[in-house]
């Protein structure tokens, strides 16, 4: 299905370059593959386009003429009238400008301009109905020569005005295309194999009504809705699910280029997004401060301010309690030596100025005995004060001493804290931190270079996936 997508997109695209390009099928296409040369004649009634009558009347009149010289020569005179009729149509076809329906004006002033620089130095300013009737008269054929003048219009004239075509308007207004005969097979098959896909999502998935199924490839809906009966240019949208199949199908890998474009949107969209985030936050904890709900929030009671609790648990006390274990049973005996080493230095830096330290150290015997003292002295402090710790937290009165030491502790701060001089000094400066803090941030922001913080991300990705 992603292949025959595929075809029915460079179908479209066909159709809609055809006309665009048509002079290119019709002219250069058939020199340059010969082949082609069918081309404009198999397509053209696809697009309704048919011979202008006016200027195969006149190619016709060429012709004609061209079979009288055969017959009689060029200086006969049965080739005036000829000549006659060619010098008349060029003045019509020039006047009435039959290249217009086709949109095709400039193909007739390159065929002015082409006569003109024939017939005339380039210099002189001359008309080009002087210019045709001068090249169809038999004075000039005869004297410039005949073959090379014919030979000159039919490798440089006729193909322009055999490349101008009549193309009919339909009741729109626009003009006529029978691209959907064309296109309805494929639409037909697109059509059916949504539904299928439809109903075969629906199934597989609970809950998943048609309508949700539809909407899960929105994109198939370009596909097979004809947006040629409204809107044909909008069949180009097929390169949308075309693109998805593909990729999906792994016949053409996109992941390239699809992380391009998000690199490029996340980095014109992520330096405006990530300023309006922290500036709204920041303007949020502003207001809040200064409407004092942070300081209600930590300082007043759960049922004060109708905070609402979940599991019956004091989060703030269980973090507590659960840190002072942690320090207790597993912090303090890996950190003891590092306290030891310290607390002996300080026993012995205050041994060392004592008079009776240094008499000490001039008896024989003796001069071991501080520093056995200063070892014993620290060990015994902080075996104690372990232990005294240890059995706080194991001793129910001990625990519930140091309970209510965090719930004293945190009822004196706030208590201090909701002191009204205290209180307004918070608010006045807080305020001003976080203004100070979103003028720098967004200042650093703006300075940021997103390509590079997208490069890092984009190496931290690379080694995670190895």
């Amino acid at each position: 299905m992603a292949i025959l997508a595929s075809a029915n997109l460079l179908l479209v695209l066909f159709d809609v370059s055809y006309v665009p390009l048509r002079d290119f099928y019709f002219l250069r296409l058939p020199r340059l593959v010969p082949p082609a040369r069918n081309l404009t004649k198999l397509y053209d009634p696809v697009k309704a386009i048919e011979p202008h009558r006016d200027t195969q009347n006149y190619l016709q009149a060429v012709a004609d003429l061209e079979a009288q010289v055969a017959k009689t020569g060029i200086s006969s005179p049965e080739v005036e009238p000829y000549l006659e009729q060619l010098r008349s149509l060029s003045t019509e076809m020039i006047d009435s400008d039959p290249f217009r329906v086709a949109d095709k004006s400039g193909t007739l002033e390159k065929i002015k301009n082409r006569m003109r620089e024939h017939i005339y130095d380039q210099r002189q300013r001359v008309s080009s109905r002087q210019s045709f009737n001068r090249f169809w008269s038999q004075e000039y054929l005869v004297a410039a020569g005949w073959r090379n003048e014919i030979e000159f219009f039919n490798q440089e004239i006729q193909p322009l005005i055999a490349s101008n075509y009549f193309r009919p308007l339909g009741e729109t207004g626009d003009f006529v295309s029978y691209f959907w005969r064309i296109d309805l097979p494929f639409v037909v098959i697109f059509g059916v194999e949504f539904l299928a896909r439809t109903f075969y999502i629906s199934r597989r998935h609970t809950g998943v009504s048609w309508l949700d199924a539809m909407l899960w490839r929105w994109y198939d809906i370009f596909l097979w809705l004809p947006f040629w009966v409204w809107f044909p240019a909008w069949r180009l949208l097929r390169i949308i699910p075309v693109t998805i199949r593909l990729h999906q199908a792994h016949l053409v890998d996109f992941d390239f280029v699809i992380a391009q474009i998000n690199r490029g949107f996340v980095a014109n969209f992520a330096e405006e997004l990530t300023e309006v985030v922290v500036i709204r936050v920041i303007n949020q904890l502003q207001g809040s401060i200064q409407r004092g709900e942070v300081t209600r929030w930590l300082f007043q009671s759960p049922s004060a301010r109708g905070y609402i609790d979940l599991n019956n648990t004091n989060e703030v006390e269980a973090i507590a309690t659960l840190l002072v274990k942690i320090v207790v049973y597993e912090v303090f005996p890996k950190i003891q030596p590092d306290l030891e080493a310290i607390l002996r230095h300080s026993v012995d830096s205050g041994l060392r100025q004592l008079p009776l330290y240094q008499g000490l150290q001039q008896v024989p015997g003796l001069r071991d005995l501080p520093n056995q003292f200063a070892d014993q002295v620290v060990a015994n402090v902080t075996q104690t004060a372990y232990q005294a710790l240890v059995a706080a937290l194991e001793d129910p009165v001990g625990a519930k001493l140091s309970s209510q030491l965090v719930q004293h502790f945190s009822e004196a701060l706030s208590s201090e804290v909701q002191n009204q001089q205290t209180l307004q000094k918070l608010q006045g400066l807080l305020p001003d931190l976080l203004e100070e803090v979103k003028v720098n941030y967004v200042q650093r922001l703006s300075e940021e270079d997103m390509e590079g913080v997208l490069e890092q991300t984009h190496k931290l990705h690379q080694i995670v996936k190895q």
